[in-house]
């Protein structure tokens, strides 16, 4: 079986995946800007990252996963001119900025432990970390690689390109190209380039976040913060940067250059990027309408939506894409998702519950055989740069001889002790503890067992209308009833 590989964008290929320190791994992920509620697309980028740290954890790897909040310094537009995004939000409603920043902070948190998340080991702020990014500009000036205008400071991208620096190098952009099509704007003027960038932005009258620094009152450059951030709990070169692949120019461009600037190398070994959402095949974004919050998604509350989609049905529905692929939501798309999660949780739910029993019929080499196939198969798709969609694939497999078992159409003596328990214990972690995938609306299960308990006893007495009642009311919950020969069970609805 293959080792972990992982593509790496700086690259451009496919890398065997070595930690500068193993079995330790340093892993940093762009984080959101808390002024405004997070979008699918971010949701996807974390869904992504979570996936790696779960995979990375389960195959013994000791991970730090650091992953910021951006609370000051984003300007509307991803530039340096223009106001703050949290700032502005401020601004409409009257309120502090930190007030903004708490709120969307404490709704990012919700809706992650929503699509099953775990937290990153660190999670730093922008504004916690002033002291760290005023000693970064000040050392890239002591380089000459950055220069004081006008109160800002600018990093100085010919100079660094002239000491053998490469801007440009993870996007895949030429200096000469990237001058050529931009044009001068307003406030520019102060740049001796126009692509240089800004570190720290002298503070206009009317701009609310600011800090006292060597050069005036500012606030630190985007690109500055996570540099800042990474390396202080990660150390000056680490083992993966993830983010979205609109991020990746000029965000992450700009920080291997301060990265390079500061240390004399680049900061980090794989660069890893997730791809974009669209919807019915068109870009998602609020301009054409097409844009839904996960939140709309769990109450099927856009217009654009036939029905609500529960968290694992999401969460599913992403990881059955591959994570650099595009992917496009759609209702077809979205319920053909809810069929498979429920297939696979149903049988997560009675694989839990059963255990080895001995019985007659000799082991059968061809179907244990096909177990630890489809047992490895899963691995070698998941170091085959985290392929989760033919890991999926490997859990129906698995899934067919659990139902096989359930409907006792199979007995368990005939896979054998060894491999009857590695089906049961390598399909659970495979979905729990890699995927992320749980059971949802498990908390009423003692309800579920009376109902059953009195369903039979209904079904006994012959009491039929009584019967119908119960079954509407599992209908309504999403559920089944399963009249079966050897018992009577509940299942999700798939």
């Amino acid at each position: 079986m293959q080792p972990l590989h992982l593509y790496n964008t700086l690259s451009r290929k496919k890398e065997l995946f070595e930690p500068l320190n193993a079995p330790y791994v340093g892993m940093y992920v762009c984080g959101p800007t808390v002024y405004n509620y997070v979008h699918l697309g971010n949701v996807r980028t974390f869904l992504t990252f979570d996936t790696l740290y779960r995979y990375l954890t389960f195959i013994g790897y000791k991970v730090r996963y650091v992953r910021n909040l951006t609370d000051v310094g984003h300007l509307v537009g991803d530039g340096d001119e223009g106001e703050d995004k949290i700032g502005r939000m401020a601004k409409l409603e009257k309120v502090e900025p930190m007030e903004i920043v708490q709120r969307f902070t404490n709704d990012f948190h919700t809706v992650m432990a929503q699509f099953n998340t775990f937290p990153p080991s660190i999670e730093p702020t922008a504004t916690g970390h002033m002291v760290e990014q005023i000693e970064a500009v000040q050392a890239l000036l002591s380089k000459e690689l950055a220069y004081e205008s006008n109160g800002s400071v600018y990093f100085d991208i010919e100079t660094y390109n002239q000491r053998g620096g490469n801007y440009g190098k993870l996007s895949g952009r030429i200096l000469e190209d990237l001058l050529n099509d931009t044009r001068e704007l307003d406030g520019q003027s102060e740049k001796r380039n126009p692509l240089d960038f800004a570190i720290w932005k002298r503070a206009a009258p009317e701009h609310i976040m600011r800090w006292n620094s060597p050069w005036g009152e500012g606030f630190p450059g985007w690109h500055l913060e996570c540099t800042c951030m990474s390396t202080k709990y990660l150390g000056k070169q680490f083992d993966i940067h993830g983010g979205g692949m609109d991020l990746k120019f000029p965000h992450h461009e700009c920080e291997i250059a301060q990265g390079d600037g500061l240390t004399g190398h680049d900061p980090v070994r794989y660069w890893m990027h997730s791809n974009m959402l669209t919807v019915n095949g068109q870009k998602m974004s609020k301009s054409l309408g097409n844009s839904f919050l996960p939140s709309e998604l769990f109450a099927g509350s856009h217009y654009l939506l036939e029905q609500a989609y529960s968290p694992m049905t999401v969460r599913f529905f992403m990881l059955q894409s591959h994570y650099r692929s595009t992917l496009d939501f759609s209702n077809d798309a979205l319920k053909a998702a809810q069929k498979g999660y429920r297939r696979l949780a149903n049988g997560l739910r009675v694989i839990k519950s059963m255990s080895y029993k001995a019985g007659e019929g000799n082991e059968d080499e061809t179907k244990q055989q096909d177990i630890r196939q489809a047992i490895q198969q899963f691995y070698e798709a998941m170091n085959d740069d985290l392929n989760t969609a033919v890991g999926i694939a490997q859990l129906f497999t698995l899934l067919k001889y659990i139902n096989m078992l359930y409907l006792n159409q199979l007995q368990a003596s005939v896979l054998g002790e060894e491999v009857f328990n590695l089906l049961k214990e390598s399909f659970i972690t495979f979905m729990q503890d890699v995927l992320g995938l749980k059971e949802e609306g498990t908390d009423n299960q003692p309800i579920l067992e009376g109902l059953l308990t009195l369903y039979r006893e209904y079904k006994d007495q012959r009491q039929y209308d009584k019967v119908d009642q119960i079954r509407s009311y599992f209908k309504a919950q999403g559920l089944a009833i399963k009249d079966m020969k050897h018992q009577i069970d509940w299942a999700y609805e798939e």
